[in-house]
């Protein structure tokens, strides 16, 4: 009797194992489907011109269009008005180091400084003229003080009048507050602006003059 019952329980032993040998097929063949099934992106709605009904655009096609239509906004043309005044600024702070500076780091600093900025004035200025648009908002020209950064007309004054340690220390200290004045503005621009070349303007500005600011603390 148990000669013959060992056959059976063999084929059954085996018919279970086939059964779940196809078991594990399925289920990894269901994990593979869903493991390769792409990930869905979420929709964005894009306002139709007057008239027209709104869009649905997927997120790529989204920023590729607004990537396509940077129109300068009154941010951007408010950035490249205001950098032309706050670069000349500091062309007039570099300028006085040559005659005044005790410390060649600091005269270097500033040749830097200069040589980086007046080209980057030609930049915007040759902007707004592509634009059509003027160096300052006639009747709305910008407040010096209004400008995060600036250094007020009684600090340059002092500046003038110092030599030496003295103006070492005093130049450091005001070119950091005004390159810190740029980088506010560049990163506000930014995050306001719509034109794709002021935007890379204001990444050359945060990337350049954080460096810099980096290095004027040192010498400080």
């Amino acid at each position: 009797m148990q000669h013959r019952r060992v056959p059976r329980l063999s084929a059954v032993a085996a018919g279970l194992t086939a059964l779940a040998v196809l078991g594990l097929v399925g289920c990894d063949s269901g994990g593979d489907d869903t493991r390769s099934a792409p990930a869905s992106r979420p929709s964005v709605i894009a306002p139709g011109a007057p008239g027209e009904e709104n869009r649905t655009l997927s997120a790529e096609d989204a920023e590729r269009e607004r990537r396509e239509d940077d129109t300068p906004n009154a941010a951007d043309v408010s950035y490249a008005r205001m950098m032309i005044l706050h670069h000349t600024q500091a062309l007039e702070m570099t300028g006085l180091a040559p005659g005044r500076a005790e410390s060649p780091k600091v005269v270097k600093l500033a040749e830097r400084i200069a040589a980086a900025q007046k080209p980057e004035i030609g930049a915007m200025k040759g902007w707004l003229r592509t634009h059509g648009k003027t160096e300052q908002d006639a009747g709305h020209g910008h407040d010096h003080a209004a400008m995060p950064g600036m250094a007020t007309e009684a600090q340059l004054r002092q500046l003038r009048a110092a030599e030496g340690p003295a103006f070492d220390q005093l130049f450091l200290t005001l070119m950091i507050t005004h390159h810190q004045g740029a980088v506010t503005m560049a990163t506000d621009v930014k995050g306001q602006g719509n034109n794709i070349q002021i935007e890379e303007m204001a990444d050359d500005t945060v990337a350049q003059q954080t460096s810099e600011i980096n290095r004027m603390r040192d010498l400080l």
